[in-house]
């Protein structure tokens, strides 16, 4: 017989059986009960054997979905050593996030983009003028801003990232033609930002723009976005002067606001690529277009301008070169040749270098080198370039004739 069927029954016992009402005793039958117990552990071990299945299918089934997730997610940072923390409690420090290109640029530039705030000479005393943006790119306190940023102060002031004392700048050159000045802290230590190569950046390359837009409340801000075109071409018209000039600029996507002007344009590798201006991109009233001078441009502009002497602002400092031809004179438009322009000498400093030179009251001054100039504000653009002691031809319109005088240029008297 089977074992195991008689395994389901706990034990036997004989019962009397009775018959039409009569009970025998030699008579009965075996009574069977079934082994409940036995039954109950069946039970029990069926259900402890579907709860590890399905554990086990579970477990499997996410393995296989997270790993597929991590797997589409190419973008995610995955460390080369990962390391596991045990958080024992809620003050066990988390493990480090990995910095991303900006955070680091952010952290080694923006402590060389300086604030700065001008101030005018008004009837009633000293009056706000604007607030823009500017580069250290000197250990010694220089720093590289707009010209516009500058233009017309009697005062200067410069405010660093991590400090709060504010310092009085001086004036140590300009071209305004370029928009491009350089002024002079005196303090030191100073951080200096790295210039690097603008020839080399490429449209879609990572920009992002460092500065103070909106002022000094909102110091330090940096914005980030793609280099939109290189060598762009923009023409701004001096509306003085109505000369026009065309700068060769980088446009960006980054956020350039009123502020951020002088402020730094910067590669993923945290180099200097542009100087970022308002002022050229402001007849373009779109969002998403900013603009800045290339780093090359400004960098042969700043090698020039720091032959100069650093001297204290005043008011009018700034928008006067430091030399002088020492002559007085007017826009003039020849009649009879052709259209002739240039700046008519209407009298001659005694003793300056346009007087040993030769130049008389009359002549016309038509080029200094090989730049044309027509009007005194265009001749005091040229002359910005130069310092006292430097020699220049100057170019004359004389009876109907060219002549060529050279010049000794002398320093400005006050």
């Amino acid at each position: 017989m089977d074992n195991n069927k008689f395994s389901e029954y706990k034990d036997a016992s004989w019962e009397q059986v009775s018959h039409d009402g009569h009970n025998y005793d030699v008579s009965g039958g075996i009574k069977f009960r079934k082994n409940r117990k036995s039954k109950i552990i069946k039970k029990f071990f069926k259900g402890i054997a579907f709860l590890l299945i399905a554990a086990v299918s579970g477990g499997v089934s996410a393995y296989y979905i997270v790993d597929k997730k991590y797997k589409d997610l190419g973008s995610t940072y995955v460390p080369n050593n990962p390391s596991l923390i045990e958080q024992k409690d809620n003050n066990t420090p988390t493990a480090e996030l990995p910095k991303n290109a900006i955070t680091k640029v952010a952290e080694t530039v923006g402590p060389t983009v300086v604030g700065i705030s001008t101030q005018a000479e008004g009837f009633f005393g000293p009056r706000d003028l604007g607030s823009g943006s500017g580069i250290i790119f000197d250990k010694r306190g220089y720093i590289v801003t707009n010209y516009h940023v500058i233009q017309g102060a009697a005062k200067v002031s410069v405010k660093l990232v991590n400090s709060d004392k504010i310092f009085t700048a001086k004036f140590v050159g300009a071209e305004p033609n370029r928009d491009i000045a350089v002024i002079k802290i005196d303090a030191e230590k100073l951080p200096v930002a790295k210039f690097g190569d603008s020839s080399k950046v490429k449209t879609g390359d990572i920009a992002i723009a460092i500065g103070n837009p909106l002022g000094q409340e909102f110091a330090g801000t940096v914005t980030s976005g793609i280099i939109s075109a290189v060598n762009r071409e923009i023409q701004m018209q001096d509306p003085e002067t109505g000369r026009i000039t065309t700068y060769k600029v980088l446009q960006t996507d980054a956020a350039i606001n009123p502020g951020n002007s002088g402020g730094a344009l910067c590669n993923e590798a945290g180099e200097i690529i542009g100087i970022n201006s308002l002022k050229i991109g402001s007849q373009y009233n779109a969002e998403g277009m900013g603009f800045a001078i290339t780093i090359n441009e400004a960098n042969e502009i700043i090698k020039r301008l720091m032959g100069n002497e650093a001297v204290d602002i005043k008011q009018g400092t700034v928008d006067t070169p430091r030399v002088m031809l020492g002559i007085a004179g007017f826009p003039a438009v020849l009649e009879g040749t052709d259209g002739v322009t240039g700046v008519y000498v209407d009298k001659v400093t005694k003793g300056s270098g346009a007087d040993k030179a030769g130049i008389k009251p009359s002549d016309v001054i038509i080029a200094i080198e090989d730049t044309k100039v027509e009007n005194v504000s265009q001749l005091q653009d040229v002359l910005r370039k130069y310092k006292a002691g430097d020699k220049v031809k100057c170019k004359l319109w004389r009876n109907g004739k060219i002549v060529v005088v050279t010049v000794t240029l002398t320093e400005r008297q006050e």
